[in-house]
């Protein structure tokens, strides 16, 4: 796979254009799917086996479980994510070395679009780590991402509203993608805004999520 990338984007081809970051973490899609309903099966999965009364007796304040959940799930993800997307920045470099992908950690954007990238799944997974402590149910957690997160903002991308539009680009997906991105996307919020974005709907839904779990019943 790595020779048949490296021969498509070769110079004259017209992919020189293609950001290398996108490009290359193209793959980190599979993972972010993963790490989303991974982060799902951490919370709800507790209610699924009923394990989560076992927790909040051995914690009767409740709110330091979800908060140790949060902390231990960003930090392992956060980990694995930028490191992932380090030796695969490498490893693709070894193809695309001698075309017009070639790029290095020093090349403007690139170290910032990792990172980025990285930053931008964990926060993701972070929102469905609060919505399956919401919502106490795997498959309805995994629905209201994909619904609300994935789907809905494609759908009001086609209302005729300007002030949509511009809204839309501080919706998660929207936000991590300018995060994972070296160039600017046309139509995407700068980096920092995404960021600032992105944080904001995971302490929203993680709030919401330490409310429900401070006064539901287990």
């Amino acid at each position: 796979m790595g020779l048949i990338m490296g021969g498509t984007y070769t110079s004259g081809g017209g992919d020189s254009d293609v950001d290398i970051v996108v490009l290359t973490l193209y793959g980190s899609l599979l993972g972010q799917l993963c790490v989303i309903v991974l982060g799902i099966l951490v919370t709800a999965g507790e209610y699924a086996t009923g394990m989560i009364r076992s927790s909040l007796t051995a914690v009767p304040t409740r709110l330091p479980v979800l908060w140790a959940k949060a902390a231990v799930f960003t930090a392992t993800v956060l980990t694995v994510m930028s490191t992932t997307a380090l030796i695969t920045f490498g490893a693709a470099q070894l193809f695309l070395h001698d075309t017009d992908q070639a790029a290095s950690l020093t090349d403007p954007g690139v170290l910032r679009a990792l990172a980025g990238n990285a930053v931008g799944i964990t926060l993701l997974s972070l929102i469905a780590l609060g919505l399956g402590s919401l919502l106490r149910s795997v498959p309805g957690a995994i629905g209201a991402f994909i619904g609300g997160v994935m789907i809905l903002p494609e759908v009001l991308g086609m209302l005729p509203y300007e002030t949509v539009e511009r809204a839309l680009v501080y919706f998660p997906t929207q936000a991590a993608g300018a995060l994972g991105s070296a160039t600017p996307i046309p139509g995407t919020a700068a980096p920092g805004p995404a960021l600032l974005a992105l944080c904001l709907w995971a302490a929203a839904t993680l709030a919401a999520a330490a409310l429900s779990l401070r006064h539901r019943d287990a």
